[in-house]
């Protein structure tokens, strides 16, 4: 080991010397006496490239090179997809407090590393993307396991470790885009409750261009593909992040796409098979690279709400719901921040796609943790036998008259309901049992307008009559001082939550969209998601919902819940 570190030391000698950043000049080399070094190959490009391409590099420690060295090797026949290996390099600049250069420059630095590399296409037609061929992870490394045709292992095969390598160069600057991130969940612990994330990255529809007229000024088709496969690398990169619970990752990698480090060396980048931040924003001004974001981005967090919460009534750490919360918190002003002058259409898609991505992520999680304070009131016989016998008392035929004005629903299907919520209550059935009843209320109602144009304003008009219905009965209870009225505040939160999450649900299978898209798109037929029932911040704060101190309200405290 002492003469591996010397030998990274005379590497870095070298390309001081030489006048390069250490992220680019670095070439098998030997020392001479004297002090001197030479390069044993003079054939590397970077030698023609000179130290004017290299302005907005960032200085990079040995330990930068070092762990290169540890990690990767040389192989023929192999490959490895260029989005996982600037994971893993993120990852350890996370670890060592280091400033990441962007992808484009990363590059550079691991073909300089490992001298022979090619960047080469692999995949299927229209689902290609960019490998470095001839390098490999070397067994019995630490980094994140790659399967054979180098795709990111799943959180159900192996949960990924950290990288351990040398300390970071006293010389590095603390990152203000790459801190390392707070204390994460525990990986192997948590990791077990995310979902399948195999089939997590969408299908990336081709970018048609009607007329090539319509490409801005010295773009061609070649960027149009170059932009699909560099965000398809994106994407792969965003969910390596999510399966190892690396949330601060992404604002990393969201700084690194936008070219936020302000780095536009065209020649770097058209070497690297990137795209310069100059032609990156001209084409964002494009509608078909529009259109194109817009549904990738709206099928990609999708998949990435299913694999962090792939059961919104399963019991999830405590831990792991705050952490996907903070990260939710966190996301639009990341993407402000690293969008900065790219065109305002671009912003605003990515900005509403990734808000609808955030909100969800916090309805989710407060629905969780609801669905968990219930459970505890639903295992309760004591507590079920009081709410039976305060529920007896209400008058609902008095509930009735007063909202038939006002919903002009059918008595008898209001009728089936209560009898049916009484017997369900009765029964004392679990959390599961009751949610297979509402989506059974849900089916039922909304079944004559499948296939109807007026499906969705159906559904509307369904979730603003059941709350209203609710919201009756909940006035009585408090009307008459019940003793269970914390029970029942609760379980009526809970519910009216899941049922909008079923019509959500509901109203995306049929316009054909996601739940997020529906979330997403404004001025639609679906806005009433947005603006409507969807605002669960007012609800659901997940500080405010805990199952011993609900169950124990009185309406003479004013209804306010107790922490």
């Amino acid at each position: 080991m002492h003469h591996f570190s010397k030998g990274i030391d005379v590497i870095c000698c070298a390309v001081c010397q030489n006048g390069l950043d250490l992220e680019y000049g670095w070439g098998m080399c030997v020392q001479q006496d004297g002090g001197g070094v030479s390069y044993l190959n003079n054939n590397s490009p970077l030698d023609e490239d000179g130290p004017s391409h290299l302005s907005h590099a960032t200085r990079v420690s040995p330990a930068t090179v070092q762990w290169l060295l540890e990690n990767y090797e040389t192989a023929e026949g192999v490959s490895l997809p260029r989005s996982t290996l600037y994971y893993h390099y993120l990852r350890h600049c996370n670890d060592h407090k280091l400033d990441p250069v962007n992808a484009a420059s990363f590059g550079k630095l691991i073909r300089s590393v490992f001298l022979g590399l090619r960047t080469r296409r692999l995949g299927t037609r229209g689902n290609s993307k960019y490998h470095y061929y001839g390098i490999r992870v070397k067994p019995g490394s630490q980094l994140t396991n790659v399967s054979d045709d180098g795709s990111p292992v799943t959180p159900r095969s192996q949960a990924s470790k950290r990288t351990k390598s040398a300390p970071k160069s006293e010389s590095s600057a603390n990152s203000e885009h790459c801190s390392p991130p707070p204390a994460q969940p525990q990986q192997n612990n948590h990791q077990q409750y995310l979902g399948d994330s195999t089939q997590a990255i969408p299908d990336f529809p081709r970018i048609e261009f009607p007329s090539h007229s319509l490409l801005p000024e010295d773009c061609t088709l070649e960027d149009v593909d170059t932009f699909r496969s560099i965000y398809r690398e994106h994407c792969e990169a965003f969910l390596d992040a999510i399966v190892n619970l690396e949330f601060m990752t992404v604002e990393s990698l969201w700084r690194e796409f936008w070219r936020s480090q302000d780095n536009n060396n065209g020649d770097e980048c058209e070497e690297e098979k990137y795209l310069s931040k100059t032609k990156l924003f001209l084409l964002c001004t494009c509608n078909p690279i529009q259109s194109f974001v817009r549904a990738v981005d709206f099928a990609f967090y999708q998949k990435l709400v299913e694999v962090l919460i792939p059961d919104v009534l399963r019991p999830i750490p405590t831990a792991l719901t705050q952490a996907i919360r903070n990260f939710s918190k966190g996301l639009e002003s990341w993407l402000t921040v690293a969008m900065v002058g790219c065109p305002d259409e671009m912003k605003n898609i990515k900005l509403g796609a990734a808000g609808a991505f955030a909100q969800t992520l916090r309805r989710y999680t407060s629905l969780n943790h609801l669905a968990q304070a219930a459970r505890a009131v639903l295992q309760n016989s004591a507590q079920i036998n009081q709410m039976l016998t305060d529920l007896n008392r209400v008058d609902f035929h008095n509930v009735q008259e007063q909202a038939s004005w006002v919903c002009q629903c059918d008595s008898l299907i209001v009728q089936q309901l209560e009898t049916d919520f009484k017997m369900t209550l009765q029964q004392q059935n679990s959390l599961e049992q009751w949610a297979e009843w509402l989506q059974g209320v849900v089916d039922q109602i909304l079944k004559p307008y499948e296939g109807k144009p007026n499906f969705s304003s159906a559904a509307r008009q369904f979730l603003l009559k059941w709350s209203f219905y609710n919201s009756m009965v909940i006035r009585d209870l408090t009307l008459r001082s019940a003793a269970s009225f914390g029970s029942f505040h609760l379980i009526r939160l809970l519910y009216d939550e899941y049922m909008f999450y079923l019509v959500e649900h509901r109203v995306a299978k049929a316009l054909g969209e996601t739940p997020i898209a529906v979330i997403g798109e404004k001025g639609s037929e679906t806005d009433y998601i947005q603006n409507g029932n969807g605002n669960s911040e007012n609800s659901l704060a997940m500080d405010q919902i805990d199952a011993p101190s609900v169950v124990q309200l009185n309406p003479s405290k004013k209804f306010k819940l107790e922490s």
